[in-house]
């Protein structure tokens, strides 16, 4: 199974990107997933998530009203639209799936990476001033 995630680039504050994490070679859509990120010098932290058919999201509060993340389970793929980045937006990104996490696990669990079982290589977004 490969979770590579694209969309990464360069891009001026303000700007938007959108990324973008395909889960090929994995059968089925019954798993939630989610966006992590981590900056130079700082642990992982979680961005937004979203369960198995979208209906669910959740989002840290540093990116509410800015990032929106959706997924499209035709094609096994998952976004994370970002609007109106910001210079703390600079990290890598993670996609990662889970399989415990269900429409009723409360957001905590959801921002818990240990609940993830198979995580993306990750892409840099660097969000320049």
């Amino acid at each position: 199974v490969q979770l590579p995630a694209f969309g990464g680039g360069l891009v001026q504050a303000g700007g938007s990107l959108r990324l973008s994490c395909a889960a090929s070679g994995r059968t089925g859509n019954l798993y939630a997933v989610g966006w992590f990120r981590q900056a130079p010098g700082k642990e992982r932290e979680f961005v937004a998530a979203t369960n198995y058919n979208g209906e669910r999201t959740h989002y840290t509060d540093s990116v509410k009203g800015r990032f929106t993340i959706s997924r499209d389970n035709a094609k096994s793929t998952t976004y994370l639209q970002m609007n109106s980045l910001k210079p703390e937006d600079t990290a890598v990104y993670y996609c990662a799936v889970s399989q415990m996490l269900t429409y009723y696990s409360g957001t905590r669990y959801y921002t818990d990476n240990h609940r993830y079982d198979l995580w993306g290589q990750g892409t840099l977004v660097t969000v320049s001033s």
